[in-house]
C-alpha cells in the first residue's frame, strides 16, 4: 500500500512537472500575505578585554523579525506558518511534537502524506542542489541534514505533500519532515511551523510551484507585506531597475551556485563613492565573496574592509548629528559595533545621509530608518539605543555579502528566474498592499 501511494504521488508529480511551465505562464499572480513577526528576545555578543579569550564563544545571529507566510498542507489541510527564506532551498516543517513548540505539521493525520524512501528516483536525482548530500536513514528513508550560519541545524527525512495557497492547491510536493534538530533561538521558532525555501534550487519551493516569478514587498510602517507567485502586471508599479544574477559554470567550495547572487561593485554615501578598488567585492578563487540577497536575512552585512571602509565614512557624514554610543564592548547581533543614543521621546530621526548599493545595472538607495534600528530593551536614562543597520560579515564567520530584508523595506522586490535577474523600485508597500486588496489593518 505504501508503495502504491509512492507511486501514484510520483505519477502526480510528474504530470506537474510536465505541465508547469505552460501553467505558469499563465495563470494570474497569487497573492499571499506576509506577517512581520517580531521577537523581544534580544541576543546581543559583548565583548571583554581579558588575557584568556577575546571573545564570549560561539557568535549569535539571531533574527529579531522574519517574513512570514500562512498556508495549508495535507489532507484534510493543517494550517501552517513559514518563514519565507530566498537563502535556502528545501522547504522543511516540524514534524515531531516538542514541549517548546506549538505549531507543528501532524503527518499521521494527513492522506495524503507519503514519505520518500532512499531508494527512490526523487531521492537520487533531484536532491543535488542540497549543500549537503542525502544519506539513508535505519528505516531506509531519504534523510536530510541542513546546517545554518547560526550553528544550528535540522535534519529528518523527505515527503511528499499537498500544499494549498490561495487557489491554488499542488500534490506531491517534496519537503523536509523535521524530527530533530537544533536552534539558536527556540523562542523564535516556537512561532513557526517551518520554512519556506525560495532560492533556484530545483527542490525549492517557487520550483516545485513552477513560478519563474515572484515578488515581495515589506512595508516599514504598519509591519506588513505581501508575496505575489507569479507575473506582476499593474499599472501603478514603476519601472524596475535590474541587475543580473552572477552564474559560474564551474562549482567553487564557497559559492552558492543556487542562492540569488548578484554583483556589488560600490557603495556611496550621500554620492560620495567609498575609495574601495572593484576587486574587494568580486569573489575569489574559492567563491568567497559573492553577494546574495537573503529574505531570511534582516540586516545587511559586509566583509570585513568594506564595512570598515562604510563605518568610517557614514561616522564622518553624522558627526554632530547623530551621538555614539562609546560602550566599546557592545556589539549588536554580533556584529554590529556601531550604535548611537537618540532621544526616546523623539518621534523622528535626524536627516541621515542616504547609502546606496552600486549593483551591475542598478543602485538601491537605503534612508532614514532602513538605515538605524532601535534595539528593543536598550536605553540608556533617557536614550534609545539604535545600531546601524549594516554589519560585518568577517564577525559571523561568513565569506559573503549578505543584503537583508531591513533593507528592503519600502522596495519592490522581483525575483525573474525567466531571465535570470532581479529587480527592484521604491515604493510605499503599505499602499501596495491596498490597491492589491490586502486588509492591512488586519495582518500586522
Amino acid at each position: 500500500m505504501v508503495y502504491l501511494r509512492l507511486l501514484v504521488q510520483l505519477f502526480i508529480s510528474f504530470i506537474f512537472l510536465r505541465s508547469k511551465q505552460c501553467f505558469s505562464s499563465n495563470q494570474s499572480p497569487i497573492i499571499l500575505p506576509l506577517r512581520i513577526q517580531n521577537n523581544h528576545h534580544i541576543s546581543t555578543r559583548r565583548l571583554f578585554s581579558n588575557s584568556s579569550s577575546k571573545t564570549t564563544g560561539k557568535l549569535l545571529f539571531h533574527h529579531n523579525v522574519t517574513l512570514t507566510a500562512s498556508l495549508t498542507i495535507g489532507t484534510p489541510p493543517q494550517n501552517i506558518t513559514m518563514v519565507l527564506d530566498t537563502g535556502s532551498e528545501l522547504s522543511w516543517l516540524r514534524c515531531k511534537k516538542e514541549p517548546n513548540f506549538t505549531s507543528i505539521f501532524n503527518p499521521l493525520a494527513s492522506k495524503t502524506y507519503t514519505k520518500i524512501p532512499c531508494s527512490s528516483q526523487t531521492c537520487k536525482t533531484r536532491t543535488s542542489d542540497l549543500t549537503l548530500p542525502v544519506t539513508c536513514d535505519p528505516a531506509k528513508l531519504c534523510h536530510f541534514i541542513i546546517s545554518y550560519a547560526d550553528a544550528s541545524s535540522v535534519e529528518g527525512h523527505l515527503a511528499f505533500e499537498t500544499f494549498r495557497f490561495g487557489s491554488l492547491t499542488r500534490p506531491a510536493t517534496v519537503f523536509g519532515c523535521m524530527d530533530s534538530g537544533s536552534s539558536s533561538n527556540t523562542e523564535e521558532d516556537a512561532k513557526t511551523t517551518g520554512l519556506m525555501g525560495m532560492n533556484r534550487g530545483s527542490l525549492s519551493f517557487v520550483n516545485q510551484m513552477g513560478f519563474r516569478k515572484f515578488s515581495y514587498c515589506i512595508s516599514g510602517l504598519d509591519s506588513t507585506g505581501f508575496l505575489l507567485l507569479g507575473e506582476a502586471r499593474y499599472s501603478w508599479l514603476k519601472p524596475l531597475n535590474y541587475t543580473p544574477l552572477v552564474q559560474i559554470s564551474t562549482p567553487l567550495p564557497y559559492f552558492d551556485r543556487v542562492a540569488y547572487s548578484v554583483q556589488l561593485e560600490g557603495i556611496k554615501v550621500n554620492n560620495k563613492v567609498l575609495p574601495l578598488p572593484k576587486s574587494v567585492f568580486v569573489p575569489d578563487h574559492t567563491g568567497a565573496g559573492q553577494t546574495m540577497v537573503d529574505s531570511g536575512t534582516q540586516f545587511t552585512f559586509l566583509l570585513g574592509p568594506v564595512y570598515s571602509a562604510l563605518r568610517k565614512e557614514f561616522l564622518l557624514q553624522t558627526a554632530g548629528v547623530l551621538r555614539v554610543l562609546n560602550e566599546p564592548q557592545y556589539v549588536f547581533q554580533g556584529a554590529m559595533d556601531l550604535c548611537y543614543l537618540i532621544d526616546s521621546t523623539s518621534s523622528t530621526l535626524p536627516n541621515l545621509p542616504v547609502v546606496k548599493l552600486m549593483f551591475r545595472g542598478a543602485e538601491m538607495s537605503v534612508s532614514g530608518q532602513r538605515l538605524l534600528y532601535r534595539v528593543p530593551g536598550e536605553v540608556r536614562g533617557k536614550d534609545s539605543v539604535w545600531c546601524f543597520t549594516f554589519g560585518n560579515s568577517d564577525e559571523l564567520g561568513i565569506s559573503s555579502f549578505l543584503i537583508g530584508h531591513h533593507q528592503q523595506q519600502n522596495v519592490w522586490m522581483e525575483y525573474d528566474l525567466e531571465n535570470s535577474r532581479i529587480g527592484f523600485a521604491e515604493l510605499r508597500c503599505d499602499l501596495a498592499g491596498q490597491r492589491l486588496g490586502l486588509d492591512v489593518k488586519n495582518l500586522a
